[in-house]
């Protein structure tokens, strides 16, 4: 539409001067009347036609505003206008007698080139040069063949083949600027496009950056970004960065009292509390689950413990839909001056369970000894697979003495391992680090085909009835099919199952749901079942009796020191009456001292165990210490007892001095 309105108003000026020029003419042959009527007429229309040009395409409709009219209203206002201006100068014939005047060769030439100019200013719309030079052409030739002549009628042909012509040429100009206004508009389209493709991917690309460092529910970091955000603090100045590991503490039982949903309010909350509770210039993170992390900057105002203190109080504070004390925060602490991130979120963990195996809304700072702990499992982990292949762990065997620790009724197997770098190492580490490491299996296949070779040796020996123990941890329960493994086991070596126990603790039975199947099976088949530390878990009575258990040990926290503390001797009189009623064997570990194997026989317990009674000992010293208790000559015979195993008066068992001290 604006190539339009600017070739019309490039043509006006042209056409306005021919018709001056031929105002003059025609005053010269003495037509100026007639003349300026015609200019008049023609200035007329041309005035219509710029002020058509000038018109707004869009404009208010309210009062004092112009009527909207739309692009193809205009083009046809416009052509309607060129068709008055061409009719006009079709008129030109009045001022020359109808082309027969001495002045017909200027007529007609203004006449050619205007009509030749209109069509040259106006290429973008056809219509318009076509309405105006149609009326005069036509009207010049009408006049010629009414004259008459030869050559008359051949200039009136000339003049048609010219019309058409021109014609031609506007439709050809106008199809060239519809193609080109065609690209130009896809041009400009595909860039507004790619334009609105770029903002839209970067956008896109912002929410995904966005999505990818941070947590969806909470809004705070998550794991990545918090890493990202940690790494370049740590390019710049580290010194005085502190790391926060906050754990809530019994968020798995909100979960399963209240639902999911009401979880995720808790979460949102918590967070919600850490921003509250923290500067702007610290940085906050969901690492997932129900764990967050803290970074921030040591000074005079933010020392890492009261801030621990701060946060575990926030924390502990009510929610709305939980009564008070329901939530509460553990703390693990990194403090300077470690430089890696990695490291400490290792050492903040450290610092984490540290703090967990104190109790509830309570924090810790990474130590020295928890250093020494993490290097030692390092150490352990890296070199137990090798270990495991070379057969460099030993098996050894405490014994439990039955009839208040007289008689020898089985032996507890426990994994040793002697590292050459830092010696023994605790039975609850192997089992932790083998578990973290993937290497739960290879570690009880080992236990158990050791436990398997003292059965064997008990059967030769002609003592089936001395059992052998072997304990199972939580994480080798939850994840190993550890009955098809020890069923497949007895049967393959054609070994009685009742002269194996499976000890578990606690913790590990009041998963009922996850174990019981698997003791169900191992109870079936003949395999007696023990809970190990008893007394200072939460298993309930049915629970013992769902998963068949035959024997209760004692925990040495309520057996060390029972001689001198009454709370103790009553708390292991009720379980001593309790396995009674529910005709469970009772064992008490951790018999250390003459008066506390005394007090153990007055309250009548039937079996004990404990460094007093005998300590853990290789397979070979075992199987000497029960060939030094054996009667001479003892009997046996398929199917039947074997001897009963006394041990001598004194209940003292002599041991080297380099056996190792552990439990």
């Amino acid at each position: 539409m604006l190539a339009v309105r600017r070739t019309v108003l490039l043509s006006i000026p042209v056409n306005m001067l021919l018709g001056i020029a031929s105002v003059l003419v025609a005053w010269q042959s003495g037509q100026i009347r007639t003349g300026l009527i015609w200019f008049g007429a023609s200035s007329a229309v041309n005035l219509l036609r710029i002020a058509l040009c000038r018109w707004p395409l869009s404009r208010s409709s309210q009062p004092g505003g112009y009527r909207n009219w739309s692009v193809d209203q205009h083009l046809r206002r416009q052509w309607i206008l060129s068709l008055a201006s061409g009719a006009v100068w079709s008129l030109i014939p009045v001022l020359c007698a109808g082309y027969t005047s001495p002045q017909t060769l200027f007529y007609m030439t203004v006449v050619c080139g205007v009509t030749a100019g209109a069509v040259t200013h106006s290429f973008a719309y056809a219509r318009i040069p076509i309405c105006f030079i149609t009326l005069p052409l036509l009207s010049g030739v009408g006049c010629l063949v009414y004259a008459g002549g030869f050559d008359k009628y051949c200039l009136s042909l000339t003049v048609l083949l010219y019309l058409a012509a021109l014609i031609r040429f506007s439709r050809e100009g106008e199809a060239l600027v519809r193609e080109s206004s065609r690209l130009k508009y896809q041009a400009t389209t595909l860039s507004q496009s790619l334009e609105v493709a770029r903002h839209q991917a970067t956008e896109v690309a912002e929410e995904m950056r966005y999505r990818a460092s941070h947590d969806a529910l909470t809004g705070l970091l998550n794991r990545s970004g918090f890493l990202d955000e940690a790494r370049r603090r740590l390019q710049g100045d580290a010194s005085g960065l502190c790391l926060m590991l906050l754990d809530l503490d019994g968020f798995k039982l909100i979960n399963d009292a209240f639902g999911h949903r009401e979880g995720d309010n808790v979460l949102v909350g918590v967070a919600g509390r850490l921003r509250q509770s923290l500067p702007q210039s610290f940085t906050v993170a969901r690492l997932g689950g129900d764990e967050f992390a803290v970074l921030f900057t040591i000074d005079s105002t933010s020392r890492p413990e009261a801030l621990a203190a701060t946060l575990i109080a926030a924390t502990a504070a009510p929610f709305s839909a939980l009564d008070k004390g329901r939530v509460g925060v553990s703390i693990g602490i990194c403090k300077p001056p470690e430089s890696d991130i990695d490291d400490m979120l290792v050492y903040a963990d450290a610092a984490l369970y540290a703090a967990k195996r104190g109790g509830r809304n309570r924090y810790y700072v990474f130590d020295d000894e928890l250093r020494a702990q993490l290097e030692m499992r390092r150490d352990v982990e890296r070199d137990l697979s090798k270990a495991l292949a070379a057969d460099a762990l030993e098996v050894w065997y405490q014994p439990i003495l039955a009839q208040g620790g007289r008689t020898l009724d089985s032996f507890e197997a426990l994994v040793r391992w002697d590292h050459p770098k830092l010696g023994w190492i605790p039975p609850a580490d192997l089992i932790a680090v083998a578990s973290l490491s993937g290497l739960s299996e290879p570690l009880m296949r080992f236990i158990l085909k050791d436990v398997c070779g003292m059965m064997q040796t008990l059967q030769a020996m002609g003592l089936p009835h001395i059992r052998v123990a072997m304990n199972v941890s939580p994480r080798e329960m939850a994840q190993l099919a550890v009955d098809e493994l020890i069923l497949a086991k007895l049967k393959k070596l054609d070994l009685s199952s009742q002269q194996l126990e499976i000890e578990i603790t606690e913790e590990t039975a009041m998963d009922i749901h996850a174990i019981q199947g698997k003791l169900a099976a191992l109870s079936a088949a003949g395999v007696r079942i023990a809970i190990d530390d008893f007394g200072v878990g939460y298993s309930s009575l049915g629970a013992l009796r769902q998963l068949h258990v035959n024997r209760v040990k004692i925990d040495r926290s309520f057996v060390s020191g029972i001689s001198r503390s009454d709370e103790n001797q009553a708390l292991v009189q009720a379980i001593l009456n309790l396995g009674r009623s529910f005709k469970l064997d009772v064992v008490a570990e951790g018999v250390e001292t003459a008066e506390d194997l005394a007090t153990l026989q007055q309250l009548g317990c039937p079996a004990m165990q404990g460094y007093l009674l005998g300590r853990p000992k290789p397979k070979h010293e075992a199987i000497e210490w029960i060939t030094r208790l054996r009667p001479p000559e003892a009997p046996y015979a398929a199917g039947m007892p074997g001897p009963e195993l006394r041990v001598a008066t004194s209940p003292f068992v002599e041991v080297s001095d380099d056996t190792p001290t552990l439990q």
